[in-house]
């Protein structure tokens, strides 16, 4: 390990540099990189890779064919874009910002449930048109909502959405007992899970697995008034599919946050349905997100130069950080 052990922090162009760094500038070289040809520069001279730009495809074309890095940390929940085989297939230790956003994302989607039961979409649009619009809406309690991916942010929404007094399942890798779930299933019976649902959430990595889960078939199962809620990946819901979904109305709505381009197109049917609610893939930012994510890093930096465990470990192979 380096005397002075040298940080090279990826950021996209219109970036600044992470806050919360501030601690560790005694204790390492840290070097800021928003373009392609200064990234493949000073990867060779690095020991740690700190990326906050999940969504580029740059790191995989400038990877060096020799290096000394050690570990790279992701500040974000999911790490598919650091997934590339030469990454993959090394001794490098991999981390991320597991339980950054948990709460953030867990208040989203309480609120995006609420949301829809309440027809607040609906409220806005008569407000804006002058109409008085009296009608029922419905109480949350008791509707089952279907967390797809109970992994930690999924656990997180699960406590929310019970404490609410909802009936929260969810699905995983493997069939497990879970006390913030009534059950938490094995991901293959996702189709068996779906008809019965009244809110499907969206919190899974994506990984092979995931990619295109929510496809067509799996629209097909939903019940007419089942609401799709997605804070994962946008990748992950064959977008086309949805938005032929919410056309023929298979699904009363969906609210979305992530997408499979992002901006989304501003000629995506998806802005002007009725049923739909966008955000701009900011489920889990709150204020002082970005400290908190400079400082889960330095705190882990340290851990790393006394040679301990790091904590939010990912395994490479399945794409995400497991528990503990």
């Amino acid at each position: 390990m380096a005397d002075t052990p040298c940080i090279v922090l990826l950021t996209a162009a219109d970036e600044d540099r992470l806050p919360g760094l501030d601690g560790i500038e005694s204790e390492a070289e840290l070097i800021h990189v928003r373009e392609e040809d200064e990234l493949r520069e000073r990867l060779p001279q690095a020991d740690i890779l700190l990326v906050t730009d999940f969504r580029t495809d740059m790191l995989e074309r400038a990877w060096p064919d020799e290096h000394h890095i050690s570990w790279v940390h992701a500040t974000s929940a999911g790490v598919d874009a650091l997934m590339f085989p030469a990454l993959v297939n090394s001794d490098l230790v991999v981390t991320n910002a597991r339980g950054i956003f948990n709460r953030g994302i867990a208040e989203y989607v309480l609120g995006a449930v609420l949301l829809m039961a309440k027809d607040s979409i609906n409220n806005l649009r008569y407000q804006r048109q002058h109409q008085w619009c009296h009608r029922e809406t419905e109480l949350i309690r008791n509707k089952t909502a279907l967390i797809v991916g109970a992994g930690s942010i999924g656990q997180d929404v699960a406590a929310l959405l019970g404490a609410a007094g909802m009936h929260v399942i969810g699905t995983a890798r493997s069939e497990r007992e879970d006390e913030n779930f009534a059950d938490v299933h094995a991901s293959d019976r996702l189709y068996d899970l779906l008809p019965d649902a009244d809110y499907i959430i969206l919190t899974a990595p994506l990984t092979e697995e995931t990619r295109g889960m929510i496809d067509r078939e799996a629209l097909d199962c939903m019940q007419p008034t089942a609401r799709l809620i997605n804070v994962a990946r946008g990748e992950i819901v064959d977008q086309d599919a949805l938005i032929e979904a919410l056309q023929q109305e298979w699904i009363a709505g969906a609210v979305l946050d992530v997408f499979e381009n992002e901006p989304l197109e501003e000629d995506s049917p998806l802005w002007n349905m009725p049923q739909v609610m966008i955000s701009a893939h900011m489920a889990g930012d709150f204020t002082g997100w970005k400290q908190a994510l400079g400082e889960q890093f330095v705190d882990n930096f340290r851990r790393w130069r006394k040679g301990k465990t790091l904590h939010n470990l990912v395994d490479k192979n399945k794409g995400y950080a497991g528990s503990g």
